[in-house]
């Protein structure tokens, strides 16, 4: 099944079921009132739907089975917005291998320097970084440019949505702690990202700006999916392949990323857990860049596409130089 949040027509977001064999999405909430006024509180946005589990989901199905006809629309009459428009949490891991050497062998070549050699910690657990779930945008959405950077990247990356509650999780039972998946473009500031690495505390204004987290087009349901780790991805810019690869590059798989991450931690039901970036899946591993009016593609196999549009806004008189903070003032 694939889960999605459209804008309805009186400017309510609402959950739908979408069939791309017919290009339609279904209207889960009218459905619900016309066949089954029971299903109604799990068909109240995407959260409710996670949260009511398998029951809700099996509801869900048939809804979209039996659906009246005034709750089909056509998919290109609707605007798509993110999915899951307020995950409950983001954490975002590093797990491609090719995406480090890559990265390495980049930085080296700008800097006449021999490349970094990876960590041996970073083979032993699937770092990440935790971003801002209240800056999500999804399909179709215009990424605004931070009048703070110089230098916008994308980054190719898969996601998975937490279904079930659950701590301490063993690797071979993390998958059936998934919901879905989909598609995540984090796009990041690589100048003020740079200033930050010297800092040691991982991305803070690198990441966190207004749109610069895209998740969709939809959230695929894991038995739409399959094996999570032999999915084709890639990126075009422009229309232009920039590059790609295939989920079965992850050094650490989702089952390693759940597993660590529910260490001593509780997991809950719609939190987000990103990938990372795969090999040649970003701008700064190939030396290029990105520029206002450029469209970004993000294809993964047996998901769909994420398409968005790079913006930038005139900045005002007082912004800091690109990729630094703002200067000191009293409090």
């Amino acid at each position: 099944m694939k889960i999605a949040t459209f804008l309805h027509n009186d400017g309510t977001p609402r959950l739908g079921a979408v069939d791309t064999s017919r290009s339609t999405i279904t209207d889960l909430a009218l459905a619900a009132q016309i066949r089954a006024p029971e299903a109604m509180g799990y068909m109240r946005d995407a959260l409710a739907l996670i949260d009511g589990g398998e029951e809700a989901l099996q509801m869900a199905r048939a809804l979209e089975d039996a659906a009246p006809e005034a709750a089909i629309t056509p998919l290109d009459a609707v605007r798509l917005l993110a999915p899951l428009p307020v995950p409950r949490s983001i954490r975002d891991c590093l797990v491609f291998e090719q995406h480090l050497i890559n990265y390495n062998a980049q930085r080296a070549k700008e800097t006449g320097q021999e490349p970094a050699t990876i960590s041996q910690d970073w083979y032993k657990r699937p770092f990440y970084y935790k971003g801002n779930r209240f800056s999500v945008v999804g399909p179709g959405a215009d990424i605004v440019w931070p009048d703070y950077s110089n230098s916008i990247d994308f980054e190719l990356e898969i996601a998975c949505i937490i279904g079930r509650k659950g701590s301490d999780i063993r690797p071979e039972d993390a998958l059936a702690h998934i919901f879905g998946f989909t598609i995540f473009n984090d796009f990041s500031a690589r100048d003020t990202q740079a200033v930050e690495k010297r800092m040691g505390m991982g991305s803070s204004k690198a990441k966190d700006f207004d749109t610069g987290n895209a998740i969709g087009p939809w959230i695929v349901t894991t038995d739409e999916i399959g094996d999570p780790h032999r999915l084709r991805m890639e990126a075009r810019i422009n229309g232009e392949r920039w590059g790609g690869g295939n989920t079965s590059e992850m050094y650490h798989s989702f089952r390693d990323m759940i597993s660590f991450i529910s260490r001593s931690e509780t997991l809950h039901p719609g939190e987000l857990i990103g990938s990372g970036t795969v090999g040649t899946g970003c701008g700064i591993e190939l030396g290029r860049s990105l520029s206002p009016g450029d469209t970004v593609e993000l294809e993964i196999e047996k998901i769909g596409i994420l398409r968005n549009r790079i913006t930038r806004r005139h900045s005002g008189s007082g912004s800091a130089a690109p990729g630094t903070p703002e200067p000191h003032r009293n409090r």
